[in-house]
């Protein structure tokens, strides 16, 4: 199976603060070094509680974001220091909110016309044919194309905003929370519709979101972020099913099912780290009740510790 995005030791540190002659008072590193494949047609879950890096993630991905450390390869072909419109042609972003990421003065027709003449440089016939070739795809009429943004509801923007990525012909689309913004009703028929799309397109899908019912009902494989760091990564029916990562577990438990009581409020709930001063050693130690010496002073590595699964950790949890 071909390897469609090959992210090899990516990494991402802000700088903090001024100080009063120049240069910056601290730095934050939103995303530590990761190393991670997505195959061709697969669909990659990430998932993490806020601020565990996920979007800064994605939004490197597409270069929305320079990368402070590590290189990007889409099919084979390295994209860290590439034309911004060559991003574009292979990878694009649906983004959380879907109506304010949709330029209010602009038609639909304008906003789905731009990566085609852009980035694909079509002539006016050639981009109409495709446009309403793409709005029949995501099952919406063409009469909307002469309409702005705020004229439509959460699900239909969200369409508009999936057919503006096929617009640029991308193979690779990075999904960030795309249907937590809606109705539960909504969510389930952009859920279909983004699956109907994968199979025509022969689409990759890269889907974050909170949501661990929704990652694990679409996703093949399933990466766990923690701290900017991927703590664990393998095949999403063991993955939930059998974590081996104490943090796994942790989110696995809090996710509210019917007819389960919730887990202990306190479990789990010591202060995360200060990102301006990280501790030394595993970032979950503190939270962590299996937490040894070693954890607190070496960081682990992610080690394969099963067939396709591969976990960060010193103590993993025994195989179910």
């Amino acid at each position: 199976m071909s390897i469609a995005l090959q992210v090899t030791d990516l990494s991402k540190t802000f700088p903090v603060g001024k100080k009063l002659f120049g240069g910056a008072k601290g730095a934050v590193k939103a995303v530590h070094p990761i190393t991670l494949s997505v195959n061709t047609g697969e669909t990659l879950g990430i998932v993490g509680e806020s601020g565990c890096g996920k979007s800064t993630l994605a939004r490197m991905l597409v270069g929305l974001i320079p990368a402070t450390t590590g290189q990007i390869e889409i099919e084979g072909a390295a994209l860290n220091t590439a034309d911004p419109a060559d991003f574009g042609k292979r990878i694009q972003y649906v983004f959380q909110d879907p109506i304010s990421s949709l330029n209010p003065r602009k038609t639909i027709r304008q906003i789905m016309d731009a990566p085609l003449k852009l980035l694909h440089k079509m002539d006016r016939p050639a981009r109409e044919k495709r446009i309403l070739e793409i709005f029949d795809s995501v099952n919406l009429r063409a009469d909307f194309l002469d309409r702005y943004p705020h004229e439509f509801s959460g699900g239909q923007a969200q369409r508009i905003g999936i057919a503006r990525a096929l617009a640029a012909q991308a193979r690779i689309l990075i999904l960030d929370e795309p249907v937590s913004a809606l109705d539960v009703s909504v969510q389930a028929q952009v859920l279909n519709l983004l699956a109907d799309l994968k199979h025509e397109f022969g689409l990759t899908y890269l889907f974050i979101s909170h949501d661990l019912a929704v990652v694990e009902a679409v996703s093949d494989r399933i990466a766990v972020l923690y701290f900017g760091s991927v703590v664990e990564e393998g095949r999403a029916e063991e993955i939930f099913a059998n974590p081996r990562h104490p943090y796994t577990k942790l989110l696995a438990e809090s996710a509210p099912v019917v007819g389960r009581a919730l887990g202990d409020p306190e479990q789990g709930q010591a202060e995360l780290p200060n990102p301006l001063n990280p501790p030394p050693g595993c970032a979950f130690a503190n939270r962590c009740p299996y937490a040894s010496g070693q954890c607190r002073k070496t960081v682990p590595v992610l080690e394969q510790i099963g067939p396709d699964q591969r976990v960060a950790c010193y103590h993993p949890l025994p195989s179910a």
